[in-house]
């Protein structure tokens, strides 16, 4: 049993004083500019410490459908190990990190708002809170650090008071307008273009109050001045209004721009009888306090006009207009999402022409790729967090079939589907449709994902069935308890008033389920075929007869010793499962032996599952001899002799071994799928 010595010890050896010592650093002002001299990045301004802290993370490069793509690996969220990762948005945040990297340079988008624009439920949000906790984290590092400055005064008694810079203002720019040309100059000198020190504007009102009654009292001596300025380590912190800062509209009655832009502290108007001395002043507003970093503005469109205007000049000039004071220089990056319907009320307001030119617009739609779809789900839907509950294959990856399907555009193509559509963009290969068929796809339909159903409605459904009665009775969920689910709620989602739509929405149900049949079929196939031992005999089989086939000689027939002709009915019993017609036979079968051909000279040795379109043949083919020997069908009936059902349980096995289901789950499947083939059974009698 631990003891409180030994929990101390275990809270101590997590803790790491050397950091905590780094992050606390406090020195002159002659100091820090050594720090800078040595290393310029720390006077870095807000965006381009965004972007170096998104490059911090690494990136990675990958092709897809002839274009390359960037992979920020900080959008996966490696701080929280994928806490709040962001899935299937690569060509979005491309374009969001362009943004900052133009910024840092300096090209004119560092005096914009960036607006996260799209659907409800598209990780807007998500990418905000993921840049707001990437700043803390960063500004905790070495690469990352920055660091603003206090006063240190003594009143008429002697006795010490420090005064915090209120607004984290960078030290650099303590230095006089006169001087600070040639000190960037020198400060700049081999640094590329993006990585140049910029001190833009003056400092805060509060601050320049100090400076010049300091400046006054020492008759002009700058360096006097400096002996009351201690710099030190400034580390974001939106818990502690550090740096980022964060605004969500209220009731518009209660709406104030002080909660911007700072208030009187009329408690201290007494004490330096004026409310226009900066002393008496609280700059506490989310642009005070946001100042360095990043402040977010939640539903941004939302709010009141007068708060927008307060927006144009904090984006376009950079500076706020605190009440009773000047306009005050600020650092900051300005982001703020919004969904459609308010965007397109700004869109139609003349009188907002001046917001919508200060904005940069980024479209974050939904997830149009089906693997990076079922990604979000399995985030929150694994193994590892849904305990005493299977989840049975296929349950989470139908779901979000449908809800990519609902994001679609029907295709133009003649023959293609919306279903093979899907199939296309999430990188299958279609017979006839060529990777350029995708591009031209996307073209067509560039709104695709700006509509459709939403992540949390299927996160909604699938949390109803993981508490559900059946759950619970069967400690297992499957695709059509999903599939059901997500149908009854489509009556009441509280966004979807059209009624075509929620046909629509119910025939792609239909769309789903048909194509998780053809799975369940495939993998029952796949699972009764298993034997390994009889497809290498089929294959050896089928090989020893094309090879004589193509080189026109006759196969040894083991039994009887003769000499047969190849066995025509073997081969194309075979050939005919992936659809190989008649009149392409002896190309397919030629292409084989090429294919061994090849293998041999590189001293490889042939295997069935070496090439795929010959694998499925074959397990085709021995599904459909060993079909009948199982006597699947009969699992319906409930007519089973134990020869039969011994062949089953081994069936059962395969499915619980290969394809991740459980004793139930592979049960429900095999009396399904008989189902099925008795259906199509009593079909062909009819």
């Amino acid at each position: 049993m631990a003891d409180a010595k030994s929990l101390v010890s275990l809270i101590e050896s997590r803790l790491d004083a050397q950091a905590f010592r780094e992050q606390h650093w406090e020195g002159s002002f002659e100091e820090y500019l050594e720090h800078v001299a040595r290393n310029p990045r720390i006077a870095r301004n807000a965006f381009q410490r965004i972007y170096d802290m998104i490059l911090h993370f690494g990136t990675e490069r990958y092709m897809r459908n002839r274009e390359e793509i960037i992979r920020y690996k900080f959008f996966s969220d490696p701080i929280e190990n994928g806490a709040d990762a962001v899935f299937g948005l690569d060509r979005p945040l491309m374009n969001l990190v362009d943004f900052f990297k133009s910024a840092s340079h300096g090209y004119g988008t560092e005096r914009r708002i960036l607006l996260l624009h799209g659907p409800v439920g598209s990780c807007k949000s998500t990418i905000a809170r993921l840049l707001k906790k990437g700043l803390e984290y960063y500004s905790r590092l070495e690469e990352g650090a920055l660091y603003t400055f206090s006063w240190h005064l003594h009143d008429d008694a002697g006795k010490p008071h420090i005064h915090p810079c209120p607004m984290h203002e960078e030290p650099l720019k303590l230095i006089p307008i006169e001087a600070r040309r040639e000190v960037l100059r020198k400060i700049n000198e081999g640094l590329t273009e993006g990585k140049q020190v910029r001190i833009d504007g003056a400092l805060d009102p509060f601050c320049r109050r100090m400076f010049e009654d300091l400046l006054v009292k020492y008759e002009g001596n700058w360096r006097k001045v400096m002996s009351h300025v201690r710099v030190r380590r400034f580390i974001l912190s939106e818990k502690d209004r550090r740096g980022i800062g964060t605004f969500q509209p209220k009731d518009e009655k209660n709406q104030d721009s002080t909660e911007l832009t700072g208030d009187i502290n009329y408690r201290k108007i007494a004490e330096y009888g004026s409310d226009s001395d900066p002393r008496a002043f609280n700059f506490d507003g989310e642009l005070n306090i946001a100042n360095r970093g990043i402040v977010e503005f939640i539903e941004v469109l939302k709010l009141e006009v007068a708060f927008l205007y307060d927006l144009l000049g904090a984006s376009q000039e950079h500076v706020i207009k605190p009440k009773k004071f000047a306009q005050t220089d600020i650092d900051e990056v300005i982001i703020g999402h919004t969904n459609e319907p308010e965007y397109r009320k700004l869109q139609s307001n003349e009188l907002m022409e001046a917001f919508r030119d200060r904005t940069i617009k980024i479209d974050i739609p939904y997830n149009i790729r089906l693997d990076d779809e079922i990604a979000i789900y399995h985030k929150d839907f694994n193994k590892e967090k849904i305990r005493g509950i299977h989840i049975a294959p296929h349950t989470i990856e139908t779901a979000a079939m449908w809800a990519v399907l609902t994001r679609l555009d029907e295709p133009k193509k003649a023959g293609l589907t919306l279903l093979q559509k899907l199939k296309l963009y999430n990188g299958k290969s279609i017979p006839n449709f060529t990777e350029d068929t995708v591009r031209e796809l996307r073209d067509e339909s560039p709104r695709e994902g700006m509509q459709g159903i939403s992540p949390r409605y299927i996160q909604d459904k699938l949390s109803n069935c993981l508490v559900g009665d059946q759950a619970i009775q069967e400690k297992c969920i499957n695709p059509f308890m999903v599939l059901n689910e997500i149908e009854g709620g489509l009556d009441h989602h509280s966004l979807l008033n059209d009624e075509d739509t929620k046909k629509q929405y119910k025939e792609l149900l239909g769309v789903v389920r048909e194509e998780y049949e053809d799975m369940l079929k495939s993998e029952v196939q796949r699972a009764i075929s298993a034997d390994e031992d009889a497809i290498k005999r089929l294959c050896t089989n089928y090989i020893e007869n094309v090879r004589a086939y193509t080189q026109r000689e006759k196969v040894r027939n083991k039994y009887t010793g003769r000499d047969e002709e190849p066995d025509e009915r073997l081969m194309r019993s075979i050939e005919e499962k992936i659809d190989i017609p008649d009149s392409r036979k002896d190309d397919f079968r030629q292409e084989i032996m090429n294919y061994i051909g090849a293998l041999a000279l590189d001293g490889k040795r042939f295997e069935y599952h070496t090439n795929a379109r010959l694998h499925k043949a074959l397990e085709l083919k021995l599904f459909e001899d060993q079909r009948d020997t199982i006597k699947l069908k009969n699992v319906v009936s409930g007519v089973v002799d134990d020869e039969t059902q011994a062949k089953i349980d081994v069936v059962k096995q395969r499915l619980i071994k290969y394809f991740g289901y459980n004793e139930t789950s592979a049960t429900d499947v095999l009396n399904y799928v008989a189902s099925i083939f008795a259906r199509g059974d009593s079909k062909k009698d009819d």
